[in-house]
């Protein structure tokens, strides 16, 4: 066994991955505020072509050392939106079709392994802040709230961990 090159790995280029189609997920960032962690979605992005990258009011952007670190060089790849109004922009999704879905844990969440996934769907799938979660605002919008099932003592994943989870599964491929 030896480890692939990169030329092994069949990396698209620049222009041709803008140019083929992406899935219709959107990561949408509710005010996290590490650099580190918002590189990391953009490499998620880049890595199971999604859609774009809605970043919140308060949220890091790129060009910022952190997320470039992280990012290292998908923030040029992935399509991405600084949002003024995490309120409108939600709705203005959910008006073209997107089925919001909440990663948090709530009184209501379902666990993800029991969240059906229609591969026909858009989907954005929102994130919320470090220490926070997803705001009560964000929260009162969204069409379910899905919850990945922890076993230790923290039940508390990093932001870009649990959004690796889900995206994986959201693909459908498992």
């Amino acid at each position: 066994m030896k480890k692939k090159s990169l030329l092994d790995l069949n990396r698209l280029e620049l222009e041709d991955f803008r140019a083929i189609p992406k899935r219709p997920i959107i990561l949408f960032a509710d005010q996290i505020r590490s650099g580190h962690n918002i590189g990391s979605l953009f490499r998620i992005a880049d890595s199971f072509l999604l859609d774009s990258i809605y970043l919140s009011e308060y949220c890091v952007k790129p060009p910022h050392p952190e997320i470039e670190k992280s990012a290292i060089g998908s923030t040029n790849s992935v399509a991405w939106e600084a949002v003024t109004d995490s309120i409108i922009c939600l709705k203005d999704l959910q008006s073209k079709g997107y089925q919001l879905i909440g990663i948090e844990q709530t009184d209501q969440s379902q666990s993800l392994e029991k969240f059906k996934i229609d591969l026909n769907a858009k989907y954005v799938l929102i994130f919320g802040n470090e220490v926070n979660g997803i705001s009560q605002t964000i929260l009162n919008l969204v069409d379910t709230c899905i919850e990945i099932p922890q076993f230790g003592t923290k039940h508390s994943l990093n932001v870009s961990v649990a959004a690796g989870i889900v995206v994986w599964h959201f693909l459908g491929i498992h």
